[in-house]
């Protein structure tokens, strides 16, 4: 029995000797709660030196920054718009966050971060500037000389340039062409026939004018026939003064010094007027205007008025002194295309006054009606 209990105590004891032994073999390597202190602190202190963070030394992290917690930051509130991206260490940011990671335990979610509240109209990207210049350009860019092409091309060779670029962009020379009436005249006493032709050549603002007028009744001479050519200068955007010569080749001939004025006036009424001082010393004038209104892109409505007048009577051409005439009509006419459009209308003469009378005395009626189709076109 003595036996038995003397091995059980032996037994219960083992284990408590060799732990003490073990303490005894390493008792050189124990560690105090001092030392193991110091180490956390000099660990602390290296993570965040290699964060940029500049600690002093003793300390375990920067001064005013032992408190900051970068994981509860709420980033979705920052205002981005002063940081330089340029400058961003991303390299030591990765590792400081790896370390964060690390010392934390928490994952960085950069997906849940809201971009949309972040003002990035001031990031430097790559050095790109932070505010885009608008307006007009400063000074400094239009202090070099006015001509500076002439320093590398040459003074002739940049002259030739100017004046084929003024000559290709405003300085061409034109040839238009139109026959504005020229018409099958249905009346009573005999059928007749009307053309009014007129054109230029030049440019915007010099041309040379040519305008033909004729009329008269088939089977019989012709009753007037007059060819004007006109120096034609732009006073206006939409005006030019005329100066020239008109022949008249009938009833008689005769020859007349023109000054006139042909353009647009407001609300698109085409106004043709002259003053003609003749050979002989007679001074008449003559005022056309008519409008162009469009029913369709194709059909058009023409009104047309126009007025003769006389500072004397001139009895050979059955011409009374004042207004000596009125003709107005409507012309309708339909554009096959812009450069060709066939017409019908109506269109009434008066004799006026004293030309009236002469009208009476050589057996013709001072009113006349005429039912009208033509046809106009240009080129």
């Amino acid at each position: 029995m003595r036996y038995l209990i003397t091995i059980l105590l032996a037994g219960a004891s083992t284990p408590a000797y060799a732990q003490h032994q073990g303490h005894a073999m390493s008792g050189d390597e124990t560690v105090s709660p001092a030392t193991q202190e110091q180490s956390a602190c000099e660990a602390e202190a290296a993570r965040h030196r290699a964060m940029g963070h500049a600690v002093p030394e003793g300390e375990c992290a920067p001064t005013g920054h032992e408190n900051d917690n970068h994981s509860a930051m709420d980033h979705s509130q920052m205002d981005h718009s002063s940081m330089h991206h340029s400058q961003m260490d991303h390299l030591t940011m990765s590792q400081d966050a790896g370390t964060d990671q690390q010392a934390t335990g928490e994952q960085v979610d950069h997906s849940t971060m809201d971009h949309s509240t972040m003002d990035h109209s001031a990031m430097g990207h790559g050095g790109m500037p932070a505010d885009i210049p608008s307006g007009p350009s400063p000074a400094a860019a239009r202090s070099g000389p006015a001509s500076a092409a002439d320093a590398y091309w040459g003074v002739e060779a940049m002259n030739e340039a100017r004046e084929r670029l003024r000559h290709e962009q405003g300085g061409q020379q034109y040839f238009w062409f139109q026959g504005d009436r020229v018409e099958y005249r249905s009346r009573e006493d005999a059928d007749g026939y009307l053309f009014d032709l007129q054109g230029y050549y030049g440019g915007d603002l010099d041309k040379f004018w040519f305008k033909s007028e004729g009329e008269g009744s088939f089977g019989e001479e012709i009753e007037g026939a007059e060819v004007q050519a006109l120096y034609s200068r732009a006073i206006a955007p939409f005006f030019d003064l005329q100066a020239g010569i008109r022949q008249d080749f009938a009833p008689i001939d005769r020859t007349y010094a023109v000054v006139g004025i042909q353009g647009l006036a407001p609300y698109l009424f085409e106004i043709d007027a002259a003053a003609f001082l003749s050979d002989k010393g007679d001074l008449t004038a003559r005022v056309e205007a008519e409008l162009d209104q469009r029913i369709t892109q194709r059909l058009v409505i023409q009104p047309r008025v126009e007025a003769s007048f006389s500072a004397q009577d001139v009895p050979e051409l059955g011409i009374g002194a004042g207004l000596d005439s009125i003709e107005a009509g409507v012309r309708l006419r339909y554009h096959v295309a812009r450069e060709f459009a066939p017409y019908i209308g109506i269109d009434q003469e008066w004799r006026i006054g004293k030309s009236a009378n002469y009208a009476r005395n050589e057996g013709e009626d001072p009113s006349v009606t005429n039912y009208v189709v033509g046809v106009r076109f240009w080129f």
